[in-house]
């Protein structure tokens, strides 16, 4: 598959590294038909030069540049390819390292030079953060969301209609939600959750990017999971972690039978509750079915 895109590239002046490549259009195989008009080529006062960028990639190979990495980030938060529906194979090598300003993005060497002039206009500069990728909502703005604080949500994140991003809750990118959903933990790189599902608050689903993992997991629909809780393996639909519980891969789990299996063997099977018994401690598998989980507020995800 192929794709394409317009935009304006931010060039930092002291050595040619392209901070940021901002695309106002996009599309699927060919770029849009309408350009983009540069309205002024420099901005002194953060060093930067600006270029127009018109970039086309193909989705099945490695990112190879920042223009193609910041297409590929446009399209996944714009909705037009789903997570794991393109390759983001080495990305962070292409991607500066950017100081996300107020002012727009800046390179991190000409950071205190610029906060000391802002200072003494009386103009303090402020630093929302040094990263390699930036806040969805400062370049993409997809409808039918609600994210309450724009700095826990990294563009390249998908979100679907519907879906509401609590103060906690964060979404990396090639990651997100696939229908309504309650997000108030975390949702790594390349994991995704499906409709009515409810990510609770302080809880994590174990990514791929460091710890040698290569598990990519998948949060079914009508599922929960609870209040600092965890999951390393996929639920199926109408599944459950209760609250406190992390299930890694290698978690040994006590079926209702009296079997003990490793979790992973249990990963994507639906109606599973996973929990800790009170009594003896160890980890437990037993059915369970959606309608002990009332479900989303419709009020919250309309």
């Amino acid at each position: 598959m192929h794709a394409a895109g317009s935009g304006i590239a931010t060039i930092a002046s002291r050595d040619d590294t392209t901070l940021e490549v901002w695309y106002a259009g996009l599309a699927l195989d060919e770029l849009p038909s309408q350009p983009i008009a540069l309205q002024a080529d420099r901005d002194p006062e953060r060093g930067v030069r600006f270029e127009i960028a018109e970039t086309r990639i193909d989705l099945d190979v490695p990112p190879d540049g920042a223009a193609d990495a910041y297409l590929r980030l446009h399209l996944l938060s714009a909705r037009l390819v789903r997570p794991r529906e393109l390759n983001v194979a080495g990305i962070f090598g292409q991607l500066a390292l950017v100081a996300w300003t107020d002012l727009g993005a800046v390179h991190p060497a000409d950071l205190d030079e610029l906060r000391t002039r802002r200072r003494l206009a009386g103009q303090p500069l402020t630093v929302h953060g040094i990263d390699k990728f930036p806040r969805m909502t400062d370049f993409v703005s997809p409808s039918g969301v609600r994210i309450a604080d724009a700095s826990r949500v990294r563009l390249g994140a998908y979100l679907a209609e519907g879906t509401v991003v609590m103060h906690e809750g964060f979404v990396n990118f090639n990651a997100g939600t696939l229908g309504p959903c309650m997000v108030e933990g975390r949702i790594t790189a390349g994991s995704v959750v499906d409709a009515d599902s409810d990510i609770g608050g302080g809880s994590s689903i174990m990514g791929t990017l460091s710890g040698g993992g290569t598990h990519v997991t998948r949060v079914g629909k009508r599922c929960l999971l609870g209040a600092n809780a965890g999951t390393g393996i996929s639920l199926g639909d109408d599944s459950a972690v209760e609250a406190g519980l992390y299930v890694t891969r290698g978690t040994l789990v006590t079926l209702p039978d009296g079997g003990v299996v490793k979790a992973i063997e249990l990963s994507g099977q639906p109606g599973v509750l996973f929990r800790r018994n009170s009594v003896h401690g160890n980890v437990e598998a037993v059915p369970w079915k959606s309608s002990t989980f009332t479900g989303l507020n419709p009020a919250l995800h309309s």
